[in-house]
């Protein structure tokens, strides 16, 4: 005898309850078809035209010419080079970094953490173009802060915007100056660790440095993880800051053209709104494949305990 369950019925409680919640979750939904969706599916269509503000030509599919002309372009190529070392050198400074600044600020014997946990944070809520300004006051040549600090000490004072060699330590720089919001993810995990697990760890006899490799950094491994996703993605698109200091030129040599940048100059210096489409698919791309590939390999490196999975 086969027994069939008759769908359950919604009650009226539940179907109000569900009602009011569409109502309030309402503006997310229509925000994200219309300013992220919609334009998605908008640029996808036009990386499959010739549209462009300054060719007299009139619009029609030219099927993957765009694509064909994106992996013939050298400059795509050495755009990407650039946007993939500085990625490779600044993300692990920027996950590395926050967590030391959460191990500090998380010790038992720090007089004021409180405060400077607020000074370190206070960076990161500076609007980006006001910090890229000070920034380039503070790295100026002749009368910047840094290399004035230089000098007192008997110390050479290097050309930090204008010189190939500079400009990248530069932006390293620059980048870790807003790490107070990775800081604070990492202190309130740090602080979600048992105590037990550390005072097991000292009856077995290990010490601070073990404690923190076998211990700490595991179980907020979840943490480290999802920063690391995070500004994997805001490297990818790395592009105000060398935009707001050397402008779309890519200066010095070249070396400052950025994916997102070369990007935002076909865009709005070429007009080019085809081939700029293009572009951003490509890019779209490769984060997908990057995170997707951070996701595969999180089983081997992330640790969930069983209430987290």
């Amino acid at each position: 005898m086969v027994v069939t369950s008759k769908p359950a019925k919604i009650s009226g409680l539940s179907f109000f309850e569900a009602k009011w919640g569409y109502i309030f979750i309402s503006p997310w939904i229509i925000g994200f078809f219309a300013f992220l969706f919609f334009p998605m599916i908008g640029t996808l269509i036009l990386s499959f035209t010739n549209f462009n503000l300054v060719n007299a030509e009139g619009l029609k599919f030219v099927g993957l010419s765009n694509y064909y002309k994106m992996f013939g372009d050298p400059i795509v190529y050495s755009a990407l080079w650039i946007t993939l070392k500085f990625t490779i050198v600044a993300l692990p400074i920027g996950i590395i970094y926050p967590v030391l600044l959460a191990a500090l600020m998380t010790a038992k014997g720090l007089w004021g953490r409180q405060l400077f946990r607020t000074l370190f944070y206070l960076p990161y809520i500076v609007p980006m173009v006001s910090a890229a300004w000070i920034w380039r006051g503070f790295l100026n040549t002749d009368a910047g802060w840094l290399n004035y600090f230089l000098r007192w000490f008997g110390l050479p004072t290097p050309d930090w915007l204008f010189t190939p060699f500079w400009i990248m330590p530069s932006l390293l720089i620059i980048s870790l100056w807003g790490v107070g919001n990775a800081m604070l993810t990492m202190i309130s995990s740090m602080q979600s660790i048992s105590d037990d697990m550390y005072d097991a760890a000292a009856i077995d006899g290990a010490g601070p440095v073990t404690t923190f490799i076998f211990i700490t950094i595991p179980l907020i491994s979840p943490i480290i993880f999802y920063n690391v996703v995070l500004s994997m993605i805001g490297l990818f698109n790395y592009f105000l800051i060398p935009q707001i200091l050397k402008g779309v030129a890519g200066d010095p040599g070249g070396s400052t053209m950025f994916y997102n940048l070369y990007l935002y100059k076909t865009f709005f210096t070429y007009q080019d709104m085809a081939y700029g489409a293009t572009l951003a698919w490509g890019m779209f791309v490769l984060v997908l494949a990057c995170t997707l590939f951070l996701f595969g390999t999180s089983k081997y490196w992330v640790y969930y305990t069983a209430d987290e999975r």
